[in-house]
């Protein structure tokens, strides 16, 4: 099972890279695809930082130095997928031409910033094998909320103006849905954090449906 996840690992990763490539190949500078490869590029950064040492950990390099990376690379990945959802915001927002009203906008922006303001504090304990749980429920909670902001932007654009990335607001609710037992339950039930799995592949169907962006 561990060589599945490390072939899946590493095919999300390379996916990721193949998608932002094509999309800033194929993109207007600083137009709607454009942002979307640099979210993409963010994404698989942050990810990276995540992915690699796991996939040298479950390869058999499990020693200190690398349980170190994977901790610090779970750091890395909580900023930039908080930033990942930042920018799913604001590229909604353009491609169906919203004007949220100040306070929504104020509320989203504050959970994106509780979340990355939970995540630097050191309760956290990201350098240990297990981790505080309740810490990870703390940092999570602004992102759960933000997220389900992004997934009824979506949603409300779809519905009411339709366009290519109608879709969308489904795959990032089945991230959240793949993602919430993990956070609660994966540390006393390891079995729980294959959802990443099913986790990982909503975003690479997010990722792809960039494809619908005009250049």
């Amino acid at each position: 099972m561990k060589k599945v996840e490390v072939i899946f690992d590493a095919c999300y990763l390379l996916i990721c890279l193949g998608v932002g490539i094509f999309l800033f190949q194929t993109a207007q500078f600083l137009g709607l695809r454009w942002a979307f490869s640099m979210i993409v590029f963010l994404l698989l950064a942050g990810d990276s930082f995540h992915l690699i040492p796991r996939i040298f950990v479950l390869l058999g390099y499990n020693n200190s130095k690398n349980q170190r990376m994977l901790g610090v690379g779970k750091f890395v990945a909580s900023i930039t997928m908080s930033l990942f959802y930042l920018g799913l915001w604001e590229i909604g927002i353009r491609y169906y031409s919203l004007i949220p009203g100040f306070g929504m906008t104020f509320f989203f922006y504050s959970c994106i910033a509780i979340r990355v303001l939970l995540c630097i504090m050191p309760q956290n304990e990201w350098l240990k094998k297990s981790p505080s749980v309740r810490w990870g429920i703390y940092r999570n909670l602004p992102f759960v909320i933000a997220g389900i902001q992004v997934m009824l932007l979506y949603l409300f654009g779809a519905v009411t103006k339709g366009g290519n990335l109608s879709y969308l607001w489904i795959a990032i609710g089945v991230s959240f849905l793949c993602y919430i037992p993990v956070v609660l339950f994966a540390q006393k039930h390891p079995k729980v954090g294959m959802l990443m799995l099913p986790k990982s592949c909503a975003y690479v169907a997010i990722i792809i449906m960039g494809y619908a962006i005009v250049p």
